[in-house]
């Protein structure tokens, strides 16, 4: 994997850029917020990625928004590249450090800011964990609807970054349907703030372009969610097939049928047992696939909503339907699938977790291939996947000790990724490119494509300072992506830079 060259002028100017930061960060609490030692500096060698790490050249901490202004103000001004990072769960490298950059870590923006009931919103710091947003608001029945595996650990910061999805992503949304609004911190120091309480904007949806640009346009140190109301009633179905491709045409057809469930997920027969043997959440161990269809609105409609799934479900072979009775109940069904991801651990030395998004009447047919390319590498894979919006989680299993395992396991799942763009799908849908997926960019974008993204990159960080060597299989100085000319009538402007 390569990554952008070694500045050893930077690395030089460590004790200097050490001092530095120390007039930045208060020297009093120098020792919490800055570490240099490679004890401590171990502890941010890599994210949820782990098959790649590397020391970051020093790690700072900062606290106020002003010091991450100051820190990367200091930094452009130096010439000194910045990775961003929040909890650390990212499983693409997007947190990945580099051995020449600061890495800058938001651990310690942990703070709920606003809780607004009456606009429905809340503001919070990015290092405040997604569900804390949850706990905060709900003794007065309101939640923040994104609910990745990882909620419990990764933040809200990190959300924004990979455009996070979650359970409940299906009927409300990914991050971006749900944010409102963002105060970040750009390479120069400029501190701006886009979007708020309110709705609608107006003009450039910079929203939509923040979310999922993987800290590669700013340091976000604010964000303004959406939260909803808690529906009058939710009830979970486990529906269990004796054919995972059969369960996969279920998915279909429920959809087709324009039923919206508030979660829809789907578990392989490998998977199922590793998270029943690990929760007990009640899952039938003689299924080769289940499916978990949540149900949620009002008393009548969901009764009625039932039904239907419940008859096309058996219209497609489904030999096992078991419906929640109560919250406690519907509960335990979702810790099951929560949990899928550290039960297959419990099984396997290493799993690689891979992500990408298909057409949901692809299921059948890519599940059929994953199974094929199973047997074509001889490792295991357990299916764990968001079924509704045909988003794939296949857990690569693999023992890195055993010379050969992990390349097989990377090819297994480039494989699968080519896969899923092959069938009108794309590479990621929640875990973003980093440097997992950055190679395979091609096979999605074309030159021209990269090149125009690479602008907008450009237009915030026109220097490629944030996060260099993530995404882009070939990035490009913004000097070469060109420049454009404006003309208005016989008058000729001088010519623009075009980042």
């Amino acid at each position: 994997m390569k990554m952008p060259d070694l500045n050893l002028e930077t690395l030089e100017k460590r004790p200097e850029i050490i001092k530095a930061l120390r007039k930045i960060i208060p020297e009093e609490n120098f020792g919490d917020n800055i570490i240099e030692d490679e004890d401590g500096l171990k502890v941010y060698e890599c994210d949820g990625l782990s098959a790649y790490c590397q020391l970051p050249m020093l790690v700072v901490l900062p606290e106020t928004t002003e010091q991450v202004s100051q820190t990367l103000k200091y930094c452009s001004d130096n010439d000194i590249k910045v990775v961003a990072r929040g909890s650390g769960t990212s499983l693409s490298g997007g947190a990945l450090p580099l051995a020449d950059a600061v890495l800058l870590g938001l651990g310690k923006f942990n703070k709920i800011i606003d809780i607004d009931y009456n606009n429905r919103t809340v503001v919070a710091q990015p290092g405040v964990t997604n569900l804390s947003i949850t706990e905060a608001v709900m003794h007065n029945n309101f939640y923040y609807a994104p609910d990745p595996s990882s909620q419990i650990a990764c933040s809200i910061g990190g959300n924004v970054a990979e455009n996070s999805g979650g359970v409940h992503c299906l009927k409300y949304g990914l991050t971006t349907n749900n944010i409102l609004g963002i105060e970040m911190v750009l390479m120069n120091g400029d501190i701006i703030t886009l979007g708020g309480k309110y709705l609608d904007a107006g003009g450039y949806d910079f929203l939509g372009i923040l979310a999922g640009s993987e800290g590669l346009l700013g340091v976000i140190t604010e964000v303004t969610v959406r939260i909803l109301r808690k529906p009058d009633l939710a009830r979970a179905m486990l529906i269990g097939f004796d054919d995972i491709v059969a369960a996969g045409d279920c998915v279909a057809s429920i959809i087709g049928a324009g039923i919206i469930p508030g979660g829809m997920e789907m578990m392989d027969k490998l998977a199922i047992k590793a998270a029943e043997d690990f929760i007990q959440a009640g899952y039938p161990l003689d299924v080769e696939a289940l499916l978990i269809v949540e149900l949620d609105g009002p008393k009548s409609e969901i009764d009625y909503l039932i039904n239907i799934v419940e008859d096309i479900s058996k219209d497609h072979g489904a030999g096992y339907i078991r419906i929640s009775n109560n919250d406690s109940e519907r509960e335990i069904f979702w810790a099951g699938r929560k949990a899928a991801f550290p039960a297959v651990g419990r099984i396997t030395p290493d799993y690689y977790c891979m992500d990408g998004t298909i057409p949901r009447s692809k299921l059948p047919e890519v599940l059929k291939s994953m199974n094929e390319m199973s047997e074509k590498y001889d490792l295991r894979v357990a299916n764990v996947f968001h079924a509704g919006d045909g988003n794939l989680h296949p857990l690569i299993m693999y023992d890195a000790n055993k010379e050969g395992e992990l390349k097989r396991a990377e090819d297994f799942g480039s494989e699968i990724l080519k896969l899923c763009v092959e069938v009108g799908g794309v590479l990621t849908g929640e875990h973003g490119v980093g440097v997992e997926k950055r190679d395979l960019m091609s096979t999605m974008f074309t030159e021209e494509d990269l090149k125009q993204q690479q602008r907008v990159k450009c237009a915030f960080d026109p220097e490629g300072l944030l996060n260099p060597g993530k995404v882009f299989p070939t990035l490009h100085r913004c000097s070469e992506l060109g420049r454009v000319h404006v003309h208005q009538g016989k008058t000729r402007f001088p010519d623009i830079p075009h980042f």
